[in-house]
């Protein structure tokens, strides 16, 4: 049930008017819903609030998740899904709550945090499920302060998903061409 809980708190935060994931600020400069200007400041933020949040449950549980492939699945197979978990995801951002067409809906919040839930049921056992460079960064770093390891895959959170992130833009502005042409 842990998919429910992680797309229902990612709803509330987005409802809150907060995006907190690096993919997600690269595919909204690439589109042009985001200035240039502030992806380095938003980057910033996003992987301090991970930081922030895998202290705080490390503090409160002793330790923090650290997300890694499923057991036997290769570096590969969990890049893919990482890759293709964050287009979807992507993809739903900037058409739902960066797109005019649907500017001011109330929808967004309930469609971007169900892309994760099905991504997470779906692509999590397989790659982690991180979907998100600073979810992959935040709890590596801390679980390394700590001690701990998770470093070794550390790379597929953050190239999985800015490439992801990347490739929806890349899609999403392809096809409003096509829209109006």
């Amino acid at each position: 049930m842990a998919p429910l809980a992680i797309g229902a708190a990612l709803m509330v935060m987005v409802c809150m008017g907060g995006h907190c994931n690096p993919a997600v600020s690269l595919a909204a400069a690439l589109r042009g819903a985001l200035a240039w200007k502030e992806i380095v400041p938003c980057w910033i933020a996003q992987i301090l609030g991970a930081l922030v949040a895998a202290l705080a449950v490390s503090f409160t549980l002793g330790g923090t998740f650290v997300p890694a492939p499923g057991a036997d699945v290769g570096a590969g197979q969990a890049l893919l899904v990482e890759f293709l978990c964050t287009i979807a995801l992507c993809l739903v951002v900037l058409n739902t709550a960066t797109a005019k067409k649907v500017a001011g809906n109330s929808f967004y919040g309930l469609a971007i945090s169900f892309t994760i839930v099905v991504a997470a049921f779906a692509g999590g056992p397989v790659s982690g499920g991180a979907f998100n460079p600073a979810v992959g960064i935040g709890p590596a770093i801390v679980s390394a302060i700590g001690g701990g390891g998770g470093r070794s895959n550390f790379w597929l959170y953050i190239d999985g998903p800015l490439l992801g992130g990347a490739a929806a833009a890349r899609s999403s502005c392809a096809s409003r061409r096509l829209r109006t042409s």
